[in-house]
């Protein structure tokens, strides 16, 4: 078990990684809202489905890495707070990441299921609107990381 100047190290180690992850979903949440869902009505019925398929396949893992970084750090961190803060705060950013992967597996991939098929009005708008949930728990956990990282 680490302790003294090493537990620190560690500590602001996890919340430098944590804050790395949890800004750039942060970035690319908001990107994705504003810009690429949007844009999904804009493809032709006739090239939507390909063009589904490829967003899904490339998107991935450009997410999928940094939401296990942010979700894995976001839990170290309630274990293992840096110096200046402590587990409830870091408990509080934990919940901002749970809340992503939960929007994300019970909002977002059932509308791009739907998608899937092809372009469905009705499951872009709930893609759409539901993607606020995972931009402001983003945003929350952000603010959460900043204000750590200012105590550190």
């Amino acid at each position: 078990m680490l302790s003294g100047p090493e537990a620190k190290v560690f500590g602001v180690t996890l919340l430098i990684a944590c804050a790395a992850a949890t800004l750039f979903m942060t970035g690319l949440g908001f990107l994705v809202h504003f810009v690429a869902y949007p844009l999904f009505s804009d493809v032709g019925q006739n090239e939507f489905v390909q063009y589904h398929a490829g967003w899904s396949t490339r998107i991935t893992p450009v997410v999928f890495v940094p939401m296990s970084i942010e979700l894995l750090t976001a839990a170290a961190l309630v274990l293992k707070p840096p110096p200046g803060s402590t587990s409830a705060i870091a408990a509080i950013g934990l919940a901002m990441a749970g809340i992503t992967w939960l929007s994300t597996a019970f909002l977002q991939v059932p509308a791009h299921s739907r998608l899937a098929a092809g372009f469905d009005a009705t499951a872009h708008r709930k893609l759409v609107r539901s993607s606020w949930v995972r931009t402001l728990a983003w945003t929350g956990h952000s603010i959460v990381v900043c204000s750590m990282l200012a105590s550190a």
